[in-house]
């Protein structure tokens, strides 16, 4: 039970589409425009670098906001079952994010929300997550493989830390949490699948902070 209410409260959290609601306060319906994504990159693409931050912001402290909830709500009573209820939340937060009901299940990749997650489940995550993504973003300017290489990181960490014990938890409720983890990774894989195929034939592209993208509103 207590797994379904983080859900749902991740769930709900994730409902704030802010580059939907900051899209439409400029008059556009983002999802028109560039990409079709309803997240940071597309926003930074199609309205500018603030635009972006300001989406970007909001994603993220959605989910850190659902995770803040369940830990005060449940894993604090439950020390065993802590993070594995910390995830849950921060999972259903990604999922309102990438599917909200109201806007037909059509949202954005989760990747922000995601830096939200990393950002407020345990803090050996977020050395690893800064160094992969902005790694790979400033030498290539390429968001997805930043991405990717975050969630890749994420799982291997979160295996790596699991089985030293840094969870507290018994291997039963381990296997569940990596089962999460899995399910979150291998969905911001499918969700960047035409991302990876553009990597893979060179034509991808590429964002940029301070410089003019490629996508604007005309």
């Amino acid at each position: 039970m207590i797994r379904v209410l983080c859900l749902l409260i991740g769930y709900v959290c994730g409902l704030f589409q802010t580059s939907y609601l900051y899209g439409k306060i400029k008059g556009i319906d983002i999802r028109n425009y560039g990409s079709g994504n309803a997240g940071t990159t597309n926003t930074l693409r199609v309205l500018g670098t603030k635009a972006g931050l300001i989406v970007f912001a909001g994603d993220v402290l959605k989910c850190i906001l659902a995770v803040t909830a369940a830990r005060i709500l449940f894993a604090q009573n439950h020390p065993d079952m802590a993070y594995l209820y910390l995830l849950y939340a921060g999972a259903g937060a990604i999922l309102g994010h990438n599917f909200p009901f109201y806007l037909h299940f059509r949202g954005g990749k989760g990747i922000a929300a995601t830096a939200g997650l990393i950002l407020s489940f345990h803090p050996w995550f977020i050395p690893m997550g800064v160094i992969l993504f902005f790694g790979a973003f400033l030498t290539t300017h390429f968001v997805s493989l930043g991405s990717l290489l975050v969630y890749a990181g994420f799982m291997i960490e979160l295996v790596i830390l699991g089985q030293k014990g840094v969870f507290g938890m018994e291997q039963p409720a381990l296997l569940e949490l990596y089962a999460v983890g899995a399910f979150l990774t291998a969905m911001a894989y499918w969700k960047h699948r035409e991302n990876i195929k553009r990597l893979l034939s060179g034509t991808e592209r590429r964002t940029y902070l301070f410089k003019k993208n490629e996508e604007a509103v005309k």
